[in-house]
């Protein structure tokens, strides 16, 4: 992590830790059920480091102290570092296919999707979560055509900025089904997600 000569004490988190959690836990659960529909969050925590609202609220919901974190350089910093030790307490892996949630604040420079945990024929389940920032996310319109189960026909799903192959690497992803990584779009307050088990045209 980079740190700096002074540690100032971590950011706030939730106010209500527990329930802030749960509303924010449902809307990710939401999003997963419906692959390339953009949702509101319904809070919007301060941005801690490289890390906005989304990404933080994600954070808050989702990782805790049996969890392993991998941070992008761009993350991978002093103050968010202690945000989630202090917060979510938990551990941190330097390789991102040891990761149970991976945050990428810088998505042009992302690593190839197939650095990450892909999970096993055994423990599919045992797969790393990639919470992707990006500059714009918008449902409908040109965006990849996606399908499969949670959509009714197809969907449409824009994203920028993304690193070169991001989309070819996405289907190579959902060809590994049953096994393959999850990833969550974030935008401001806003997040959308991309499951293995979802087909892509562009």
């Amino acid at each position: 992590m980079r740190t700096s000569p002074k540690s100032a004490a971590p950011a706030a988190g939730f106010r209500q830790p527990v329930f802030d959690s749960q509303a924010t836990f449902r809307v990710i659960l939401d999003a997963m059920a419906h692959p390339g529909r953009v949702l509101h969050l319904p809070l919007r925590p301060d941005p801690v480091g490289a890390l906005g609202p989304a990404a933080v609220a994600v954070a808050l919901a989702l990782v805790d102290n049996d969890t392993r974190v991998w941070l992008d350089p761009g993350a991978k910093t002093e103050p968010v570092g202690d945000f989630l030790r202090f917060h979510c307490g938990c551990a941190f892996a330097e390789r991102p296919e040891d990761a149970t949630f991976a945050f990428v604040s810088e998505p042009r420079t992302c690593v190839p999707l197939w650095s990450f945990g892909l999970g096993t024929p055994e423990y599919p389940d045992r797969s790393s979560t990639v919470i992707l920032q990006v500059d714009n996310l918008e449902d409908g319109g040109r965006g990849a055509r996606l399908t499969g189960p949670g959509i009714e026909t197809e969907a449409h799903l824009s994203v920028s900025p993304l690193s070169d192959g991001f989309w070819d690497q996405a289907k190579a992803n959902h060809s590994f089904f049953p096994l393959g990584i999850d990833i969550l779009f974030v935008c401001g307050d806003r997040i959308a997600a991309l499951p293995r088990s979802t087909a892509i045209e562009v």
